[in-house]
Parts: C-alpha cells; structure tokens; sequence
C-alpha cells in the first residue's frame, strides 16, 4: 500500500483492512528559484504539503486516525477544528462511510468550511471557540467527556488529544529525512498548539534510532505574534508555554490560544536547541503573495509562516547562507479565498473593448520587457 503505509514499520498497528489511503503524503520538497538567492540563501527548500489529497498536512493525521477508527468498528467521527483538521477528516469518513461530527472554530473560512461539507460531514461553530481560551477549553473538554462516554476519542490533530492520528504526521520528518539525508539543518514549523512541531522533533528522533547515524536538525517553532504561547517563552528561555487570554492573530488555522502540545515541544526544543519565532500577521501575509508570484506556490496565510520565520531567522543571523532550510508549507491557498482576493487585487486586471485594443496593449507588454 502506497502514501504513507510505506512507513507502516514506525506507525501504530493498523489492520492491513482497516488501511485507508487517497495518495496522502509523498509530497514534493522543492528547492527555491527565487527567494532563496534574494534572500541570501543558497539552499532553502520547500515541503509542499498543500499537496496532500484535501490541501493540507492534515491529511497524514486523518489517514491513521480513520483508520484506528474503522480498526475500533466506530460508526462516527467526533473532531473539533479550525478547517484544515476538519477538511481532512471529512475526507477520510467519507472514504471509510464514518459519519462525521465537526465542532468548528468561530471564524473559520469559508472555502474550508464547504470543503468539510462537500464531503458530507456536519459543521457545528460555537461563538469564540479558537479566540477565547474559557470557550475553547469547554468545547474541549465536553467533547472529551461524550466521546470518553462512548469509547472513543476526540480527534483533535494534538497528542494531547490523538496521538495515533499524530504519528502520521511524523512521517514529514521521515521524508525531509529521506530527501535530504543528514544535510538538513533547519526545519521551520508553523505552530498553533504546537502538534505539528513535535511532531518534526518525535519522528527525527524516532529516524535516528533506526539510522544512528542521522543528524538530526534544528526544528524551530513559528507563531503569529498575537498567539505566540510557544515561540515567546522559547526565545526567552521560560519553562513552559503560556496561555493567552484570547488569539489576536487573523492567520486562520493558528488561532489556538491554549496550551495544547506546547509544553512538550518545549521541552524537547530546548535538548534539540529549536528556537521559537513571532512573526507579524503583515510579514506573513507578504510571504504568502511573494511564494506564489516569485515561487509559484499558492498557499494559505498559514502555510507562509515558516518563511517570515526564516526572514526572521536572517535578520537575527541565526541561519547561515550556505545552511540547508526547509520550510513547510502546510495548506493549500483555495482554501482561504479572503486573502487569496487580498493577492489578486494587487494584480493588474484589464477588460478591453475590442481584440485590437487588447492586441496593442499586449504588444506594448511585450516590448517593453524584450
């Protein structure tokens, strides 16, 4: 079985009939053409994980997920998200005929909630779940309580939550590992509540314990400024991550206010000397229009993240220009059509009256460049 059964020896055991796949995971890390040399980097690279079946990352947390569901013969999903999570499980219920119960985040975008209900599943938002850290945790925590009720889990992409649905995403580390062998030397992570970025660190360990002579690189965590809970106090040297009153970011998908993962990603950053990074909701937003114009790679806000972190990174020179980068890029940017309008507006648009008009306005183009 193809996607990312092929790491099934570092995954938790599923049944070979219980194995779902829609081509998950694989993804390509291309190196950069243009903002790379710009920057002053010869060697940065970028994870495609936009490419994933529905658009995102996630898709790795649902394949093990769903399919740890169908090995316990449960009949329904039960998930809280802010799209992407979501997105990807509804995905994954259709394919295993698992209904699908979604607690949305308040705010969520909308291309990501009709992509959810596309695939069949139920959308339920509660005012200030995401934003407020009181809400959040009460969702949270009711829903736990249902589904401890029924045997099963709440499928939150968070190994405080589902960690079997969390060591797919290891399987990111496996591959960077992979194509890049011990020449990585940094990984910049977007984070919300920190799942993703452990589970960089979990699945470099995890390699290097079945290749000893792995390097394992630096994974550094990347937040917005207003829900930095894990980059600030990392920078700082604080001992744990700290909870916020309430998210301020407009970065969908890292309005994550609690703690989460946080903790342990600090924990482990700190052995493995990661750093932690708050960028601006701007620098983020300018990353993601010059990936897509300089680099041709359209992703959400979210997936820009990593690379204000790396701007960050050069202006702290904390990275070297001849260090191997990756950067991942987590989602894909149908997914936000309000920042993808934001872009497109920056962009010249023409409605011509007739085919001469247009005609002598290309050849001016033309001329111009040539």
């Amino acid at each position: 079985m193809k996607g990312i059964w092929k790491y099934s020896h570092l995954l938790p055991q599923i049944e070979e009939s219980c194995k779902l796949t829609l081509g998950e995971g694989g993804t390509p890390l291309v190196r950069s053409k243009r903002l790379g040399p710009a920057m002053g980097i010869d060697n940065l690279y970028f994870k495609l994980e936009m490419l994933n079946p529905s658009g995102s990352y996630k898709d790795r947390f649902a394949t093990i997920a769903v399919s740890d569901l169908l090995q316990k013969r449960m009949k329904f999903c039960l998930a809280t998200s802010s799209g992407n999570t979501g997105a990807a499980l509804a995905a994954y219920c259709a394919a295993a005929g698992i209904k699908c119960l979604l607690t949305v985040v308040d705010g969520a975008p909308l291309g990501k909630m009709k992509q959810m209900q596309v695939y069949g599943c139920e959308t339920l938002m509660v005012r200030g779940f995401g934003t407020d850290v009181i809400v959040s945790k009460n969702v949270m925590d009711q829903l736990a309580e249902l589904a401890e009720m029924h045997e099963t889990i709440i499928q939150i992409s968070a190994y405080k939550y589902s960690p079997v649905g969390m060591a797919g995403v290891q399987t990111i580390a496996y591959e960077i590992a992979e194509s890049l062998q011990d020449k990585a030397d940094h990984i910049f992570s977007p984070a919300g509540g920190g799942g993703l970025t452990l589970a960089l660190l979990k699945g470099f360990d995890i390699w290097k314990d079945h290749m000893p002579d792995f390097r394992i690189p630096r994974v550094h965590c990347v937040q917005p400024e207003g829900n930095d809970t894990i980059s600030g106090p990392l920078r700082v040297g604080l001992s744990g991550a700290l909870e916020i009153s309430g998210s301020t970011t407009t970065i969908s998908g890292l309005q994550v206010p609690n703690i989460l993962d946080g903790n342990e990603v600090m924990s482990i950053s700190k052995e493995a000397k990661g750093m932690g990074y708050a960028v601006s909701d701007q620098s983020i937003y300018q990353c993601q229009e010059e990936l897509a114009k300089d680099e041709g790679i359209f992703c959400e806000p979210a997936g820009a993240v990593a690379l204000a972190g790396v701007k960050l990174a050069l202006e702290n020179q904390e990275i070297k220009k001849n260090d191997h980068v990756v950067c991942l890029i987590t989602g894909h940017g149908f997914k936000d059509p309000v920042s993808t309008d934001r872009i497109a507006a920056n962009t010249a648009d023409h409605y011509f009256s007739d085919s001469k008009e247009c005609f002598n306005y290309i050849s001016f183009q033309v001329n111009s460049i040539i």
